[in-house]
């Protein structure tokens, strides 16, 4: 039997990102102010950004130096391992050779880490003293709440309140180091007050806390904010996923028919299918797979359109797959997932038909992340369980036609705090709630006329 774990040396890192936008033939339109409604330069995100994060924003180079005090923490987890799903594949009873990158091990317990230490990085450089942020889960606040810590930087997070019910330890890990987390919907901003005023049991939404955080950031000088997915600087970051397990699929003389991620605003699937599709624009044949929820299908049930990155429309408008900034998701319990548009960069690749993308309800999803617990042992976030069932579903279909093929897919974070879910999927609370037509329709209706 091949080995289990595949792994890389510390001075094997990679030492530069991938830019997708170098290789693409066509880039999405570009970001317009929101209120002018004209294309955004750089000087109008100034209040929200440093300056080397917006020039990661815009720039069309194709690979980007990892500034050496990002390597020094990077090393703390990095590299990640490569797994190949031995006992998964024999439970499938699939010829598939089934691999999966493992992201749960950095200190955060995700993928987010490895853009929010450069975000971090970036901000201390340009002498900020504080970051705000949202989160859904609380992967992303945990990630930037441990990279402020590394930096000596504030940190405020506005937790979406659904996720801050169900998930109260990741906010103790957030308190932790060092951060401040407030429960979105609030009546901290003016944002979250006009939501709270017309719906006092909002569950809120990842839209309505990066108003929150917006509006907190423009509010103060000494303040900007960050960001853990959709924007092009973020899936930047996040490609070192991918050139990792490049590297260590080269060790085991394998490369995959398809690569498979879990997409809400896009941040873990870019990471580990952007150095991928650089393949793809050679000619190399590789399938891209971004797995959402069925409650909140972007990719799939979505309109591509200029919209609001957030609910009160204070972000620049960005052309994406959207559900339409006033949508709010059902609280499933991928909180991570529950955002009503996906990243620019994603949405024109679906548009050009370089990735797929596929809905599941959570039953499903949850029972395929059982049965990968069951076999591989680690216990997976239920974001990362979209992925795996994404790869279950490419597995089974290989042990139907008996045709082999070689699956990869991110395992971008374990499922720790995530124990009340799989409580209510054990205890049959765990509905199926899928996407509502009629909240669509009323959503989408006040996509901003451009």
């Amino acid at each position: 039997m091949s080995q289990s774990k595949i792994l890389l040396a510390e001075k094997e890192i990679p030492r530069q990102w991938y830019n997708i936008q170098a290789d693409m033939s066509q880039l999405p339109p570009p970001p317009l102010h929101p209120g002018t409604k004209k294309p955004a330069v750089a000087d109008d995100f100034a209040p929200l950004f440093p300056p080397a994060l917006i020039e990661q924003e815009m720039t069309k180079e194709r690979w980007i130096d990892i500034p050496d005090e990002v390597l020094a923490i990077y090393r703390l987890w990095r590299p990640s391992p490569l797994y190949r799903a031995h006992r998964l594949e024999k439970a499938l009873g699939t010829p598939a050779r089934i691999y999966y990158k493992y992201e749960g091990v950095s200190p955060a317990g995700s993928h987010k880490p490895n853009t929010a230490v450069p975000q971090a990085y970036y901000n201390k450089q340009a002498g900020v003293k504080r970051l705000s942020t949202e989160t859904g889960a609380g992967q992303w606040g945990s990630a930037l709440s441990l990279a402020c810590g590394f930096f000596g930087l504030e940190c405020t997070v506005y937790m979406v309140k659904i996720s801050y019910r169900q998930k109260p330890y990741r906010r103790s890990l957030m308190e932790v180091w060092g951060a401040e987390v407030i429960p979105s919907p609030s009546d901290r901003t003016e944002a979250g007050r006009k939501v709270l005023a017309k719906h006092p049991d909002s569950p809120g939404s990842l839209g309505m806390a990066i108003s929150e955080a917006v509006e907190d950031a423009v509010s103060r000088e000494d303040t900007r904010y960050a960001l853990g997915s959709v924007l092009n600087h973020v899936m930047l970051h996040q490609t070192i996923i991918g050139l990792e397990a490049k590297k260590q699929l080269d060790l085991v003389g394998d490369y995959p028919d398809v690569v498979i991620g879990c997409c809400g605003g896009g941040s873990n699937f870019s990471g580990l299918a952007f150095p991928f599709l650089a393949d793809k624009f050679n000619g190399r044949k590789v399938r891209a797979l971004a797995v959402e929820p069925a409650a909140c299908p972007s990719l799939t049930k979505g309109t591509l359109a200029y919209d609001f990155g957030d609910t009160a429309g204070l972000t620049p408008l960005l052309r994406m797959y959207t559900l339409g900034h006033s949508f709010v998701p059902p609280g499933i319990h991928a909180g991570g997932l529950r955002y009503h548009g996906a990243s620019p960069l994603i949405s024109q690749l679906c548009h050009d038909g370089l990735v797929e993308g596929a809905a599941y309800p959570q039953q499903a999803v949850f029972a395929s992340a059982l049965l990968f617990a069951r076999t591989e042992g680690i216990l997976p976030a239920p974001e990362s369980a979209h992925a795996i069932h994404g790869a279950v579903k490419e597995a089974e279909e290989s042990a139907k036609t008996g045709k082999p093929q070689t699956i990869l897919f991110s395992l971008s974070g374990h499922g720790h705090f995530d124990l009340a879910a799989y409580d209510a999927y054990f205890s049959g609370q765990l509905e199926d709630v899928g996407y509502s037509e009629e909240e669509g329709k009323r959503a989408l209706a006040e996509l901003p006329e451009v």
